[in-house]
């Protein structure tokens, strides 16, 4: 008889916590905290700016052609083996970067650390909740992307200050220890083996109800895995390229750098506080619903960047509802899969659906920049409301298309 999906009750608690801690610490040593890291890491080396850039946008690329291959892994051989064995690599990876002297093994340290990223991010995450929940994962998705919220909020603060006393490099080999020394152990001891499919026969033999929930296939799954690659991916371009121009973009538009600091620290908490309206609000929802209304707070808040002078009210609205918009979409990345899939060949399934939108992210901070700098601060605004609209459009007609 198939293995049924261990219940997430008893050890529930402790599998979030520790999944969620793993999050805090992935994001921020191996994406986070590049962020602050570059410019010393660009002195340090002493070249342009594009190379720090175009290696952290190189392993960006790899980690888009790699991520379905992860998939296929957690499928195959479970979360605890991929994501301890991504800890271990992830925890070298950052030791090599802090050893890099050259183009050469900076690019390859780059490339090793974006690889490993997709075997300990949410992706990876979220198979981990779905093999032990199978598909009553949703509440426990939206409780994990509440703990990871916190990764930029501790870690580029962390990292600023960590500067005081040591170079970058002792900084990443830093993060790499904490790396070792803690996810390693979470994930080895927390998470579940590999997990057979389960089928509705074997539940109603087990005693337990057979999910009531039918599951998209054939035409109408290809469908809809297109309308959510698609929608995904703009979000991707949009989001990459805000994680780095929100700040110089705030002040383009007539604010202080002190303001648009201020304005910029309101997206992490807005992020958390949609979050937590899902996770004690939203059960009843349907999480494709979620992902549309979400998705279209997007646009609105680039709407409010373009409706003349901008003020420091609105601001703060776009930045609110920029936020709510962004850190839904990170729960329904891995909940609207689940809705329309199922549980079975999970992971692989968000390795493609991510593989896309790793791509564009890699190009998006570039391709803005120069989009700015050629055309100029609104047109570029204008291209992020075009495409947020058109995520928010394909994740409505999404919407319609199965309900």
């Amino acid at each position: 008889m198939p293995s049924l999906p261990a219940p997430l009750g008893r050890h529930g608690l402790s599998l979030i916590i520790a999944l969620g801690i793993t999050q805090v610490v992935g994001y921020g040593a191996l994406y986070y905290a590049f962020a602050v890291l570059a410019p010393r890491m660009t002195e340090s080396f002493g070249w342009a700016p594009e190379w720090t850039y175009g290696g952290f946008a190189t392993g960006l690329l790899v980690g888009g052609a790699i991520a379905p291959i992860t998939g296929r892994m957690i499928d195959r051989h479970g979360t605890r083996l991929v994501m301890t064995l991504g800890s271990v690599l992830a925890g070298l990876s950052l030791l090599l970067l802090a050893e890099a002297r050259g183009p050469v093994s900076y690019f390859a340290a780059m490339i090793a650390v974006a690889a490993v990223s997709t075997m300990v991010f949410y992706e990876a995450a979220f198979a981990a909740l779905t093999q032990a929940r199978g598909a009553g994962a949703r509440r426990a998705i939206s409780q994990l992307t509440l703990i990871g919220g916190f990764s930029s909020t501790l870690f580029w603060p962390l990292t600023t200050a960590l500067l005081a006393y040591l170079d970058w490099r002792g900084i990443y080999r830093a993060y790499a220890l904490l790396t070792l020394a803690l996810c390693v152990p979470l994930h080895l001891f927390l998470l579940p083996g590999r997990v057979k499919r389960s089928t509705a026969p074997a539940l109603a033999g087990a005693g337990v109800a057979a999910p009531a929930a039918t599951y998209l296939e054939g035409g109408e799954r290809r469908r809809a895995f297109i309308l959510l690659a698609f929608a995904f991916s703009l979000q991707g371009f949009v989001v990459s390229a805000m994680s780095v121009h929100l700040l110089s973009m705030l002040q383009g538009l007539g604010l202080s750098a002190a303001v648009a600091v201020t304005i910029g620290a309101m997206v992490g908490p807005s992020q958390v506080a949609g979050r937590l309206f899902e996770m004690l609000f939203g059960a009843e929802v349907s999480p494709v619903t979620t992902a549309w209304l979400s998705a279209l707070l997007m646009p609105l808040g680039f709407l409010l960047l373009m409706l003349g002078t901008t003020t420091a009210t609105l601001a703060g609205l776009f930045a609110i509802a920029y936020g709510i918009s962004v850190g839904l979409g990170s729960i329904v990345r891995g909940t609207v899969p689940l809705q329309l899939f199922g549980p079975a060949g999970y992971g692989a399934m968000l390795g493609k659906l991510a593989a896309p939108g790793l791509v564009i992210k890699a190009a998006a901070p570039l391709a803005f920049a120069m989009l700015i700098e050629r055309a100029g601060l609104m047109p570029g605004n204008g291209l992020l409301l075009l495409l947020s609209a058109l995520s928010a459009g394909a994740l409505f007609l999404l919407a319609r298309k199965i309900h």
